[in-house]
């Protein structure tokens, strides 16, 4: 089981690293919902390379819970402050929801799958 905690690392390590990425080239949010600046786009490539790293070399489950953890207070936060996150990091409520799903599903592969 402990294959399950690295490959979701690693995936969203990838993806992570790819949305970073991506931010930088496109002006527009990507796949026109979910909104992009330079801080998100330097914390999503952050992010990405310690999935990448802890899925590697040990350590995915931390990794996992920490995610999912950041990503729940990123999405309370969203709920609670729309504005501040939306000026810092151009967070809008699609994005939020999509933290909401990446912070309940990091948090449950993290606790639930077993090393």
């Amino acid at each position: 089981m402990a294959e399950v905690q690295k490959t979701y690392a690693m995936v969203i390590g990838a993806v992570l690293l790819l949305v970073g990425l991506l931010g930088f080239v496109m002006s527009s949010p990507l796949l026109g919902l979910f909104g992009v600046n330079t801080l998100q786009n330097v914390l999503h490539l952050i992010g990405g390379a310690l999935g990448l790293y802890f899925g590697y070399k040990g350590g995915a489950k931390n990794f996992n819970l920490g995610l999912g953890a950041v990503a729940l207070v990123v999405a309370v936060l969203g709920f609670v402050t729309p504005d501040l996150l939306a000026q810092m990091l151009n967070i809008n409520m699609a994005t939020t929801w999509l933290h909401v799903l990446i912070g309940v599903t990091a948090v449950g592969v993290g606790y639930f799958v077993k090393d």
